[in-house]
């Protein structure tokens, strides 16, 4: 099977929207600086500055290490968040939140583990945002989804807008760890081995669950496509 290509492009359309990653380190960089304050003794000397250098080098290093994240990994985020059901309103917003809690917790994160640990945390997020996506649903059960009109002809079906929409139909009715399988291998290239390692299960499991979102993914379109011609039958 081809590996798919849906996936919009994680830039914006309008040249004069910003990036996914635009603030995200000015948003985040104040959670590394932030800590207990120091209280000095009125009796003893002041630190002088070279006293203070080691620290004020690794607070250095911890903002160039999450820029560097920001930098390599935004759009990936950004990439897994809207793949993973994050309405495309709230990508921005969940990224931010992704690098943030990396921020948090940059310490934990062991060199050459980076992408794994963002995976990680986008998937999360992007789990909380279904969650409060459905709750949203709940509130308001007498405005129904949006539904496409599968009677639309061939140019406008290969519309980008319209075959995202698609492709978020079909994903939204995935279990999350079909999808979650699928949307690595296929859409962000990710080999076996490297999504096993990155979701931290054997590589049979995740042979097997693509094997099953596949065939998944293949049912849906099919019964898409099936009902599309029936109603251009009618």
């Amino acid at each position: 099977m081809t590996r798919l290509f849906l996936v919009e492009s994680s830039e914006s359309s309008d040249p004069a929207s910003p990036s996914h990653g635009e603030g995200v380190v000015e948003r985040a960089a104040p959670v590394l600086a932030s800590g207990p304050e120091l209280e000095l003794d009125p009796d003893l000397q002041m630190p002088d500055a070279l006293s203070l250098a080691p620290a004020a080098n690794r607070s250095s290093d911890r903002d160039g290490r999450l820029r560097s994240l920001v930098d390599g990994y935004v759009d990936f985020v950004a990439r897994v968040l809207r793949n993973a059901g994050t309405p495309q309103a709230d990508v921005d917003d969940d990224v931010q939140r992704t690098f943030i809690i990396a921020a948090r917790r940059l310490d934990d994160v062991r060199p050459g583990s980076e992408k794994s640990f963002l995976l990680q945390t986008a998937l999360n997020v992007a789990a909380h945002a279904r969650r409060t996506l459905a709750r949203r649903r709940e509130v308001g059960v007498e405005q129904a989804p949006e539904r496409f009109d599968l009677r639309a002809n061939p140019e406008q079906l290969a519309d980008q807008k319209r075959v995202r929409e698609l492709l978020d139909q079909i994903l939204s009715r995935m279990t999350d760890d079909l999808r979650t399988v699928f949307v690595l291998y296929e859409f962000e290239e990710m080999s076996m081995a490297e999504i096993a390692e990155a979701l931290g299960i054997p590589a049979g499991t995740v042979a097997s669950r693509l094997r099953r979102a596949r065939a998944d993914f293949r049912a849906r379109v099919g019964a898409i496509e099936g009902l599309s011609m029936g109603e251009r039958l009618r």
